[in-house]
């Protein structure tokens, strides 16, 4: 009971009602079915559809830019009709693009395909993080979104694990199936979010809500400065942690340390593992500390983890295993400090009739981040200078972290989490 009550404290606890424990549940459902086929996005279009490396990347790159381009629309719509109204949209919508990817036959099919589930799978972030503010009081908000993320982390682990026993490239029939299992999953998850309707309603009499019906929009939620600065410190960032980690890693271990392709499942199971584990001792270490320079310590964390993938070109390669395995151990302790304390900047400075459209705006620097990464990797790897590569996002990332500390003053302590100057 002691080691229950120093991880999640009392009051904590007692915050956790019906309906937060229905949107925890809801999450892991949701991340469940994500992780289910997380990682077999080209394999499904190259392996059994036969379609080419460069047609398959591509529509990759070509469906993130779709979803890029929605992510506004959603946050717009979040705002205009609640968050449960949109997340079921989400879900229904998402279900009937995973059933149609599901059976693609034609490279037009794909593409269609492709678009949709883009399109589709991409609103969760906005509205999900919306409905979890009116959940939860602002006490208990950057503690909310930590425990959020593991259970994220817990649920895309599991699934995982279920397709990696699932699928078989010699049965291609296994992954349709899983497809349209994720589909099935990501309606009940819809079915859950759904008795959440009368806390995810938009109150239409409300002053803010009519006033900010007059107001600009996405005008008013660009002119933020605090918002805009907190944008461009994330979109560095992420260009110096998770969008490397998937632009670049899995190249520079198997091309530049010439290690096997298992070892990068390995490195992002211990990634995984560490999120679960330490994500509760991690948020009581934040808990009353500034949230500008908990970002600032994440970039530092993610450095590190690049200097190593550096300097692991020079050892052995026993040693190099296990010196990538301590230092993403680092890294995703960095994440979990991450994790609540993004989501609490941007939820304390948003006006409520904004919010969806300033959680959209987060959403829209990973975003951005995602298809901006693969260019920059791919501007060291194609022109030779690969060996070169983890210096620079070792430099990105310690950018973001000097950017975040820029923000500091223009946060007030409360928003910062800091006692009063």
């Amino acid at each position: 009971m002691n080691l229950l009550e120093s991880l999640v404290p009392v009051d904590f606890r007692r915050a956790l009602d019906a309906p937060l424990r229905r949107f925890f549940v809801g999450t892991l459902i949701n991340s469940f079915a994500f992780g289910l086929t997380l990682s077999l996005y080209v394999v499904y279009l190259h392996n059994v559809h036969r379609f080419s490396v460069g047609f398959s990347t591509w529509l990759l790159a070509g469906a993130s830019l779709a979803g890029l381009i929605a992510s506004p629309v959603w946050g717009t719509l979040t705002d205009r009709f609640g968050p449960v109204a949109v997340l079921l949209v989400g879900a229904v919508t998402q279900a009937g693009a995973l059933a149609f990817w599901a059976n693609i036959r034609t490279a037009a099919s794909a593409v269609i395909g492709a678009l949709l589930l883009a399109i589709f799978s991409g609103n969760g972030w906005g509205p999900g993080s919306t409905l979890l503010v009116r959940l939860v009081p602002p006490e208990h908000r950057q503690r909310a979104y930590g425990f959020n993320f593991m259970l994220v982390n817990l649920g895309i682990g599991a699934g995982g694990l279920v397709s990696a026993s699932v699928v078989d490239l010699r049965r291609p029939t296994t992954f349709h199936w899983l497809y349209l299992a994720n589909a099935l999953v990501s309606l009940c998850a819809g079915a859950l979010y759904a008795t959440l309707w009368r806390h995810g309603r938009v109150d239409r009499h409300a002053p803010e809500v009519e006033a900010a019906t007059d107001a600009g929009g996405w005008r008013d939620v660009l002119g933020d400065r605090r918002l805009v600065l907190y944008a461009v410190a994330s979109l560095v960032l992420m260009l110096g942690g998770y969008s490397a980690v998937d632009a670049g890693l899995s190249l520079f271990v198997v091309n530049n340390l010439h290690m096997s392709v298992h070892v990068i499942g390995l490195i992002l199971f211990v990634n995984t593992a560490t999120i679960v584990a330490s994500q509760l001792f991690v948020l009581n270490l934040i808990a009353r500390r500034s949230r500008t320079r908990v970002l600032a310590a994440v970039a530092l964390m993610w450095s590190v983890f690049w200097v190593v993938l550096a300097l692991a070109h020079s050892m052995d390669r026993s040693l190099a295993l296990a010196a990538l395995c301590a230092a993403m151990v680092v890294f995703a302790v960095g994440e979990t400090m991450l994790s609540p304390v993004g989501p609490a900047i941007i939820n304390d400075i948003a006006p409520e009739a904004l919010r969806g459209r300033y959680n959209a705006t987060q959403g829209l620097t990973w975003g951005v981040s995602g298809t901006t990464a693969p260019a920059i990797t791919a501007l060291f790897f194609d022109h030779g200078l690969s060996g070169w590569w983890p210096a620079s996002v070792a430099g990105l990332a310690l950018g973001g972290g000097a950017l975040m500390l820029n923000l500091r003053r223009h946060l007030s302590p409360a928003q910062d989490n800091r006692a009063s100057d």
